[in-house]
């Protein structure tokens, strides 16, 4: 077995939960900056005190309301100061955090509040709580809902006024970080979602260790982030821990349509992202430049930015691509930057590949894409390019603390400081992942010669056609998804003779490319049979063969007259396809690719 290992960086230890970080902070300086809130048109600042005070209160509060330790509490928010300070309540009284995405229906709010056996939660709005009430009487464990827009958060520390300080300490007594801090639920593309649980060391070990690793992103002067992710998803949920543990300022963003509009009044400098976010804002910026009729100009500076890139590898750059790396800097780059904030200097990536062209693209404007691979069973990171060793392309090198193997399938094993400890209350599930001291990903991948992780593909999610041969759908997907035009995309040919795919349109970008071709007006609806769309996508198509062999290649398309959405049960929370109920509910689509 292929194996690549960093060894850690800050010595284990034992004692210490993530309950203990908001009390340590400001004992180390109550006055430093943790948080900024926005408020109204904009920000106020939290100071490490301040944080304090709110998590002590509010852990009071959860005690005097009888959550205790080992209990489990749901938290069903958007991206806000308030799921973070709920967080830390929790686990400032012994308590299990469970995380529950703001946008689940009834049913997947029944599920996970059932399986975890949660006591109670913390929801942010009227519709949460109506979903929470339509299933509670199923709940037999379930006792408490508090609602953050009606004044949850102040009734509850209000309540707790008497609850002596000596009851916190009381409330962690014998937790140390073997001790389970939460359930994160898998994002259930095939099957009920497992409860995946992550213990406190998982949280704290990864991010001591983390934090050293890329101290020139989080220990620069003046280092910031911006949060708009969801907090349900652990990739969120571990840089939080990383900022609260390394004290780094911290801003919370619960709407993507102020995001940029909150980037410039914050001004962060490192954010993370998912690449379709980096997609959006490169076709979002051709398309203008575009409609403006600075088409070629843009065209010109994206080639000059991935040069520019390209000649940081090899370790030299021309007098000429110096030239006009300067001038398009002016012209274009600096605008780019402006619209993140203008102080932006790296962006953490993970939960798809990013494709090599847009991590060329944004280091070459001067925003480095530090891409990296992880799951929810990995605590998110498993590995990361880092500021000093990176290679675009792929997903870094294993963080300190963690090894990653290669199986003799293909398969991506890991075992380290970040693997979680079980599947609640699913002990086969746990045996089947848990093998052999690994962690069995399902994902398809392969190490370098330098310890640089490349994933190819899911091991399930592999096609064979009739022909026998073996295709990995996300390697098309990628790069098809990358085109303005295209919103989601799913490739298929399972014991198929060649490869097709299905299509949907973004509904919010073929406004800029119509207007942009000569088409303004063209309805959603029209444009799925539009003969200038179809040539357009089969370019796209094309672009996307040239990564595979012609036996992998996609030989036919067909555009959806919908999209695959969360609300519409073809998209799990972290945007991932749910293969099977597309291709459930697409047969027919399917089959006619291949009746023709």
């Amino acid at each position: 077995m292929e194996e690549s290992t960093t060894a850690p960086v800050v010595p284990s230890r034992t004692d210490g939960t993530l309950g203990d970080i908001a009390f340590r902070n400001a004992e180390l300086d109550a006055h430093r900056v943790a948080f900024s809130r926005r408020q109204g048109t904009g920000w106020a600042d939290v100071t490490a005190g301040q944080f304090r005070d709110d998590v002590a209160g509010l852990a009071k509060g959860l005690i005097h309301a009888g959550v205790g330790q080992g209990d489990a509490v749901g938290i069903m928010c958007r991206t806000r100061y308030e799921w973070t300070l709920v967080d830390c309540a929790l686990w400032a009284v012994g308590a299990l955090p469970v995380a529950i995405y703001e946008t689940s229906s009834a049913e997947q709010v029944e599920w996970i509040l059932s399986d975890s056996g949660a006591v109670a939660a913390v929801v942010e709005t009227a519709a949460h709580l109506a979903a929470v009430e339509e299933v509670r009487d199923r709940l037999p464990a379930f006792r408490d809902v508090w609602v953050i827009d009606k004044g949850a958060i102040g009734h509850l520390t209000e309540h707790g006024r008497d609850v002596p300080e000596s009851a916190l300490a009381e409330a962690r007594a014998g937790l140390d970080r073997s001790s389970p801090a939460t359930l994160i639920y898998t994002s259930g593309t095939t099957g009920r979602p497992k409860g995946v649980t992550l213990t406190h060391g998982n949280f704290l070990d990864l991010a001591e260790n983390a934090a050293e690793k890329l101290s020139e992103v989080v220990h620069a002067e003046g280092a910031s982030t911006l949060l708009f992710l969801p907090l349900a998803h652990v990739f969120a949920r571990f840089i939080e821990v990383l900022c609260l543990e390394a004290r780094v300022p911290m801003g919370h963003s619960s709407d993507i349509r102020s995001l940029l509009e909150d980037f410039a009044a914050f001004k962060p400098s490192f954010i993370l992202a998912v690449p379709r976010v980096f997609e959006k804002v490169f076709n979002s910026a051709e398309a203008k430049a575009t409609s403006d009729g600075r088409g070629k100009v843009f065209t010109k500076a994206t080639e000059t930015a991935i040069a520019w890139s390209e000649s940081l590898d090899e370790g030299r750059t021309r007098f000429g691509l110096r030239a006009r790396h300067k001038l398009f800097d002016v012209l274009v780059y600096g605008k780019l930057r402006s619209a993140m904030g203008g102080r932006v200097q790296y962006a953490v990536s993970g939960g798809a590949p990013l494709g090599t062209r847009l991590g060329h693209f944004f280091r070459g404007i001067g925003v480095t894409i530090l891409e990296g691979y992880g799951l929810t069973e990995t605590t998110a990171p498993a590995t990361v390019n880092l500021p000093d060793r990176m290679k675009i392309g792929t997903v870094g090198v294993p963080l300190p603390g963690v090894t990653i193997g290669i199986d003799d399938d293909g398969e991506i094993l890991i075992k380290g400081i970040n693997v979680f400890a079980e599947y609640h209350d699913n002990p086969e599930a746990t045996q089947e992942a848990l093998r052999g001291g690994w962690f069995h990903t399902g994902d398809i991948g392969d190490l370098d010669g330098d310890g640089f992780l490349r994933i190819t593909g899911r091991k399930k999610e592999l096609l064979v056609t009739a022909g026998g041969k073996n295709v990995a759908p996300a390697v098309l997907e990628d790069r098809l998804r990358a085109h303005p035009l295209v919103s989601q995309c799913i490739v298929v040919g399972d014991q198929k003779p060649f490869i097709a795919a299905l299509i949907t349109l973004d509904e919010e970008m073929l406004p800029g490319w119509a207007h942009n071709n000569g088409l303004s007006g063209l309805s959603i609806d029209k444009a799925r049979t539009d003969e200038r769309v179809l040539a357009e996508l089969q370019h796209a198509v094309d672009d996307a063969n040239k990564a595979v062999s012609k036996a992998e290649s996609i030989r036919k398309f067909q555009v959806l007259d919908t999209d695959f959405t969360e609300e519409g049960g073809h998209l799990t929370p972290s945007l991932k396809l749910k293969r099977n109920v597309i291709m459930r509910d697409f047969a027919d689509e399917v089959e006619a690719l291949y009746s023709r």
